[in-house]
This record gives C-alpha cells, structure tokens and sequence, in this order.
C-alpha cells in the first residue's frame, strides 16, 4: 500500500533521520514531503494530498499547535492523521493536541522502529 506523508520539522538534519526511517518503513522516496514549519506544511497540503503528518511541534513562523488547529478547520483535510515528532514534554499541551485529533506522539529522541511501527499502524505501509 503507498501512502504520502509530509514531515514538518524546522531542523534539517531531524527532517533528513525522520525521511530515512519512513524510507525503510516502506514509503517510497517520491511519496515522502517535507516543510520547515506549519505555514509551508499547509501551503504544501494546497496541491498534494497526503495521508499522514509527522508534525514537530516547536517551530518559527507557525508552530505545530497552530498548524493542527488550521488543519482541523479544513473540511478537507479534518480526518488526516497526525503523528507527534516532539522534544515537547508538556502534558496539558499533549493532551490539547489529543483533542484535535493527534493520533499518536513519538519522544524526541526516538528509536526509529517505534516510528516504523506507528507509520506501519497509522498507514497500513509493512516493510
């Protein structure tokens, strides 16, 4: 099964480790999107469809919290699923994020099976 997913991480080098491990959790290189924050990530989403967001919350322009909350408002867009990619650690803000939708949330660092895994769970997509 092919899916498309969007990675939205200010850090280039994260952007570059979090590619490779949806790579090997079987998504092909072509599907793969990045954006540095929200506000790239939604104008992204204005032409490509995508099936799961790997979403970093603390970002410039327009962080996580607020692209979830843009994203939720979009008719379109509403159901798409959401995987935290965070160092956030705050647990009222992760439970807020749970409210909009957010289907899972992963600890930075992690362990790049457990994002293999959750990408495996969300998406269908098996190595």
């Amino acid at each position: 099964m092919n899916c498309n997913v969007l990675i939205v991480d200010d850090s280039p080098i994260l952007r570059t480790a979090i590619k490779k491990v949806v790579r090997l959790a079987g998504v092909p290189e072509d599907r793969i999107h990045e954006a540095g924050n929200g506000k790239e990530a939604l104008e992204i989403l204005e032409t490509v469809w995508v099936d799961l967001v790997l979403l970093d919350l603390n970002m410039p322009v327009m962080n996580g919290e607020e692209f979830l909350v843009e994203l939720r408002k979009r008719e379109d867009l509403a159901d798409v699923a959401v995987v935290i990619v965070s160092t956030e650690s705050n647990k009222g803000r992760l439970e807020r994020l749970k409210a909009l939708g957010v289907r899972s949330s992963l600890h930075k660092p992690f362990e790049p099976e457990d994002l293999c895994r959750l990408i495996g769970e969300i998406t269908g997509v098996t190595q």
